[in-house]
């Protein structure tokens, strides 16, 4: 008994939890805890990435808005006066948010529903002169605003309107308007090209006949590279070196367009004058075309432009090969102009001949001569191309060399290699190839613009805004044949429910068994 006690006397007491120390391991656990939560809310705040998983992604800007919204140094507010009745409203309200992600910070967007809140929308009306019903979006740049309506964002078809069915989208345009209107607004004055005429070029506008008088004249055939142009803020005016002492001073690049007579000595005067003078080129050659003295022009900045035609011979069958001259082309990664496009394929319809570049011939250590797009592996440059004789251009074939085939390049005078600096300097590029800008080739591909789009901005030292330009979103249509509604008629009336059928026979049959 006295051990067992004094064995209970030796063990040492327990220790008294102390609730203050508890306490303050809470509070502490607690604090380290919201810091956790706060700094890894701030990271994903700042710092966090979006994707789009729609079809054609709808709601994705262009590399072209991208790099454009990076340039702008000002605050842009888009106040949006759309009722919820609009077709549109959702797919707006989608493409200002990415506007806004882009942005970082720099887009600051109200909306404004006119039927709820009347006395705010009618204020802003008034501030901003809007004398519409219709929806649309006021963007204001340091003063300046522009409005786009609705309209101007979509193509609605009506066309179920008789038989009950209501608005359809047709294809939607947001983000080609919106970004047009801020380029206006942050550039301010326009840049000015002219377009030559007097040779036979395509018309940008063409002047009602008087057997049409009055009736809606035909468009350009150039109507749709136009309107892409005049978007980016982008002024097109006519130009007849016939009838002007000298290329205005406004205009800093000029536009040839497949000439189908040659230039005059008193413009190719001009022309050189302006080339002397840091001026900037986009010429558009037509192989068809006989024009000698341009021709002359290119091979003194060592560009060749060569009498041929590019073919290509493809297999159709076992033993059969048809010939082409439509041109499946590239894009090279190695000048501004087309690093964005680089690897991209086109095609180039109609006749096209080959550049032979000859840098050696200009010994000036400021030129530089860039390839821009060579042929596909299989084309040869034919000179005999009005020829029928199959076999003598199969031989032809065969004799191709295998080197790549230039059909399009760049020139730059008094620039330097380090695109980062900016300089003064005469550009111009040259395309053997003028089909693939009319509209029935744009209609097919858009590839033609954006490279368009990259030469003209690259001529006029806007190398920011060259990039992939934004694609027209329509809604997915399916195109079938009579053979093709034969086949879903037999899947829908025999396949599936034989489907059924076989299900169900095989159910009966396990439980019979």
């Amino acid at each position: 008994m006295e051990v067992v006690m004094a064995d209970e006397a030796t063990k040492p007491a327990p220790k008294k939890i102390r609730r203050v120390q508890i306490g303050l391991n809470v509070v502490i656990q607690i604090v380290l805890a919201f810091f956790l939560f706060a700094m890894i809310n701030s990271i994903a705040f700042r710092h966090y990435k979006r994707w789009d998983f729609s079809r054609d992604q709808r709601y994705a800007l262009s590399d072209k808005t991208k790099r454009f919204l990076d340039t702008i140094k000002g605050k842009v507010r888009i106040t949006v006066f759309f009722s919820p009745n609009t077709p549109i409203t959702g797919d707006v309200q989608n493409l200002l948010t990415e506007y806004q992600y882009a942005g970082k910070g720099k887009i600051d967007i109200e909306n404004v529903d006119p039927e709820r809140n009347f006395s705010r929308a009618k204020e802003l009306f008034d501030k901003y002169k809007v004398v519409t019903d219709e929806s649309l979006l006021v963007i204001d740049y340091e003063g300046r605003s522009k409005t786009v309506k609705a309209s101007e964002m979509a193509e609605i078809d009506q066309s179920g309107a008789a038989f009950g069915e209501g608005p359809r989208i047709a294809a939607f345009k947001g983000e080609q308007a919106v970004t047009s209107a801020m380029m206006d607004l942050v550039e301010g004055k326009k840049n000015a090209i002219g377009y030559v005429l007097g040779h036979k070029e395509p018309p940008i506008a063409e002047a009602p006949s008087p057997a049409t008088f009055g009736q809606q004249q035909p468009a350009s055939p150039i109507s749709i590279l136009k309107t892409f142009i005049e978007n980016e803020n982008i002024k097109i005016q006519e130009l007849n070196l016939f009838d002007v002492p000298g290329i205005p001073a406004e205009i800093k690049t000029i536009f040839v367009n497949g000439p189908q007579y040659d230039f005059s000595d008193r413009e190719m005067k001009l022309l050189r004058e302006f080339w002397e003078k840091q001026g900037r080129i986009l010429l558009l050659l037509d192989p068809s075309a006989k024009t000698p003295k341009l021709d002359a022009f290119l091979n003194e900045l060592g560009v060749r432009v060569n009498d041929d035609r590019l073919m290509a011979f493809v297999r159709t069958g076992i033993q059969e090969v048809a010939l082409v001259r439509d041109v499946q082309a590239h894009f090279l990664g190695d000048s501004p102009v087309t690093k964005r496009l680089a690897d991209v394929q086109a095609l180039f319809f109609g006749g096209t001949c080959s550049l032979t570049l000859e840098p050696q011939r200009v010994p000036a250590a400021d030129f530089r001569i860039q390839p821009l797009i060579q042929a596909e592996k299989g084309y040869f440059a034919e000179k005999d191309y009005n020829s029928e004789d199959q076999d003598k251009l199969q031989a032809d074939a065969q004799k191709n060399s295998g080197l790549p085939i230039t059909i399009a390049a760049s020139v730059e005078k008094g620039g330097t290699h380090d695109e980062r600096v900016q300089t003064n300097s005469a550009r111009i590029v040259v395309v053997g190839n003028t089909t693939f800008v009319l509209d029935r080739a744009l209609t097919q591909d858009q590839q033609g613009l954006d490279f368009i789009s990259a030469s003209v901005n690259w001529l006029l030292s806007r190398e920011q805004l060259i990039g992939i330009a934004p694609k027209v979103s329509k809604p997915l249509t399916f195109t079938l044949d009579e053979n093709a509604l034969r086949g879903v008629r037999w899947i829908i009336l025999v396949l599936i429910p034989l489907i059924f059928v076989v299900i169900g026979t095989g159910v009966w049959w396990n439980r019979r068994a």
